[in-house]
């Protein structure tokens, strides 16, 4: 092995950095070059590398997003190409390899998240060499106790919701923040705990919104006249669906959510008459300096990518089991999510505090 290739898939989180440069840093003790690939697989099929040196990566621990760029539309699989004039999806996977092979990689580290490791999975299905690296602030990749990202972005949501605390105690009034989780609601139910929230709403819990009505009320005729609810974007009423902001016909994933904060805002108005307002925390929980937790995760993560091509294991995914950084067979951590199970520690101590669930 003399070079290795990484980039950076999916969408940003606090951490990335950190990684890249931890990579760049392990690399340079054993002599391997560094590659990166601009904007994730976008980069990787159009031939978009540069070289990484130990000064390309100095000052980059503390800073949020990544400076390799990142998409999570450039599947190579069904890379959209114009053919005639008309965009098609075409298989492109092949000019990936060539590229790589024309650049001399002998291994490619893909830091990513479902998505983003499902293509690797494919590529290493081909042959090529590759090692996942778990980032995601939603925490449901499998086969790792915790992703990076995700322990900066429940602290932005605390952060909101003892704002939120303050302002609801003056006015009298319901607060809502709605948070990032599609499926799983980890980061819902960390900030909700932490940020003291009275309600706390996930996708793996359909709620009853009158059990949400029936706690606030309930708050109210005990002198607390103002509630704090945090709902994850992918929560859903009973019986009903997730709600849908946006859909998309050209992109792999068609399906924009948003907007869960506002119906459950205004149905609790409409049908209990209770006044709300409604905090979207959005794209915030993204952004940003990552903590000292994920700055070291992040970092023991890249470490053990490097080492991991020094040993010749591929087709791996480098995981946090308890306090060991290990190595899982990548399809591991995409055969299905993490969600939130309901025996959770965390969800059975939250139960136990009076926190309404919405069931």
């Amino acid at each position: 092995m003399n070079k290795i290739a990484v980039l950076t898939g999916g969408g940003d989180c606090p951490g990335l950095n950190a990684v890249i440069r931890a990579v760049v840093r392990s690399a340079n003790q054993y002599g391997l070059e560094v590659l990166g690939i601009k904007d994730g697989f976008h980069g990787a099929v159009e031939g978009d590398f540069i070289p990484l040196s130990l000064a390309d990566v100095s000052g980059i621990l503390p800073r949020g997003g990544t400076i390799l760029g990142t998409t999570n539309r450039d599947n190579p699989f069904q890379y959209i190409t114009k053919v005639n004039g008309v965009d098609q999806p075409l298989d492109r996977s092949e000019d990936v390899l060539e590229n790589l092979k024309e650049a001399g990689v002998d291994a490619l580290l893909a830091i990513g998240g479902d998505g983003s490791l499902n293509i690797s999975l494919k590529f290493a299905d081909k042959g090529f060499p590759v090692i996942g690296i778990p980032k995601t602030i939603d925490n449901d990749l499998m086969a790792t106790d915790q992703t990076f990202g995700f322990q900066t972005a429940v602290e932005t949501a605390q952060e909101a919701l003892d704002r939120l605390h303050t302002t609801a105690e003056s006015h009298h009034r319901v607060m809502i923040l709605e948070v990032m989780g599609r499926y799983a609601g980890w980061i819902a139910l960390y900030a909700g705990v932490a940020g003291g929230a009275d309600v706390i709403l996930i996708p793996e819990i359909p709620y009853n919104l009158s059990r949400i009505a029936y706690s606030v009320q309930q708050r109210a005729k005990q002198g607390k006249k103002f509630s704090i609810i945090v709902v994850a974007e992918g929560a859903k009423p009973s019986g009903g669906e997730m709600v849908v902001e946006r859909l998309f016909s050209d992109r792999s994933d068609p399906v924009k959510l948003g907007g869960i904060g506002s119906k459950l805002g205004d149905d609790l108005e409409k049908h209990f008459g209770l006044e709300t307002r409604v905090t979207v925390l959005g794209h915030l929980q993204r952004g940003g300096s990552p903590n000292s937790y994920d700055r070291v995760l992040a970092s023991r993560y890249g470490v053990a990518a490097v080492d991991a091509v020094l040993e010749g294991k591929f087709g791996i995914m480098v995981a946090l089991q308890g306090r060991e950084i290990v190595q899982v067979p990548l399809h591991q951590a995409v055969d299905q999510l993490k969600l939130v199970p309901l025996n959770d520690p965390l969800l059975i101590t939250a139960r136990a505090m009076g926190i309404e669930m919405g069931d």
